[in-house]
């Protein structure tokens, strides 16, 4: 009774907490990690630029009561009711489909679509699944309470009927708040060791030129499916040289502690690198990328099991996870920052054979909402 009396009375201040929706910058984007995400991508259906701005403005005012842990004025659901804010953030961006959608400027915003905001190009071994990708417009909503952060979703997909309707949603989960460090994904390694942090991090996310970005960040999302059951057969030793890390302490290979500098010139008795050059943290790493870096805010996913029924292999009949990551990352432009990084990444990566990317999208995340401002005003009131 004491210990389960001492964990309701730590946990009692983190359901409570309550991150501030107005601010310079939009929450959810270097705010440490909560436990429990819900995206989701929206396509537009509003045919005038004024219903876009209504439709903004609405999520705004609800986002301010959701993120205070209150209920939507009118028609709420009533799932949320009596849950503490639990740490709710909620993260919007825009997508190319905004600005211009199969050739036409549906709302005079095209000459406004930031040349940061690139279409992904095709890498090698993408197997996209169609409709799981892109969108108009995102919403990011994460919270220590998987139902607070799915009813906030849910709130603003109802408040947009008419002008938006919903195109893919992901859910997911992270260890970042029930185990101290970084959080490890469902490979059982750690996940985001190389972040910038303090002035690296602000330098690495946010926009500084001016224009209606500036103070806003690019967000990339990438679903991506793990075979998981391939790599529960391997032996920690293949599995660490594929990373490039220690898998209990997230050191790097040749190193004693998680944060260590790699060593990426160091060798065995053999003179083979310690850090193998197709490992993960090597491909990765700022170092050898000239010094492009981004923020990983990943969620690792599970949507339940596949059944196989291919009669050849036999290895393919069965059921096999529906597993992975939703890796996101943010930064000042995908150009500079995720582009280059994966490109290498894609072509060189011993996880790549464990891994298959299966959905894609970027948007850009305006800067955060100063009050009696709405998401996005800074573009759709630039002159």
């Amino acid at each position: 009774m004491a210990g389960g009396l001492a964990t309701a009375a730590i946990a009692a201040p983190v359901a409570a907490q309550t991150v501030p929706f107005h601010g310079a910058h939009q929450a959810g984007i270097t705010t440490p990690m909560q436990d429990q995400l819900y995206f989701a991508s929206f396509d537009l259906v509003a045919t005038k630029r004024e219903d876009v701005v209504a439709l903004l403005k609405s999520w705004t005012d609800a986002s301010a009561r959701l993120t205070a842990g209150q209920p939507v004025q009118a028609g709420d659901s009533g799932e949320a009711d009596g849950l503490p804010p639990s740490g709710l953030t909620l993260t919007f961006g825009f997508g190319p489909e905004l600005f211009v959608q199969n050739g036409q400027d549906r709302y005079g915003l095209a000459a406004k679509r930031p040349a940061a905001l690139v279409d992904l190009p095709r890498y090698p071994g993408d197997q996209l699944v169609p409709g799981i990708s892109g969108g108009a417009l995102c919403v990011q909503a994460c919270a220590n309470d998987a139902q607070v952060a799915f009813h906030a979703v849910r709130q603003l997909a109802r408040l947009g009927y008419g002008a938006v309707q919903l195109k893919w949603v992901q859910s997911g989960f992270a260890t970042a708040r029930q185990s101290p460090g970084t959080p490890r994904n469902l490979m059982g390694f750690k996940d985001g060791t190389m972040n910038p942090a303090g002035a690296a991090m602000d330098k690495a996310v946010w926009v500084t030129q001016p224009g209606w970005m500036q103070g806003g960040s690019y967000m990339v999302a990438r679903r991506i499916r793990i075979a998981l059951e391939h790599w529960d057969r391997m032996q920690v030793a293949f599995q660490e040289k594929t990373f490039g890390r220690e898998k209990a302490s997230g050191a790097p290979l040749g190193g004693r502690h998680e944060f260590d500098t790699p060593d990426f010139n160091a060798t065995d008795a053999n003179g083979d690198y310690v850090i193998p050059e197709t490992a993960h943290a090597r491909l990765a790493a700022a170092a050898n990328n000239d010094g492009a870096q981004i923020l990983r805010r990943s969620y690792s996913y599970n949507d339940g099991a596949n059944f196989t029924a291919e009669r050849w292999p036999p290895w393919h009949q069965g059921i096999e996870y529906d597993a992975g990551l939703f890796f996101q990352a943010y930064q000042q432009d995908p150009r500079t920052g995720f582009m280059p990084i994966f490109d290498k990444l894609s072509k060189m990566d011993a996880l790549n054979q464990f891994t298959t990317h299966v959905s894609s999208a970027v948007f850009a995340c305006p800067p955060g909402v100063r009050p009696g401002g709405y998401i996005g005003r800074e573009l759709f009131e630039a002159a």
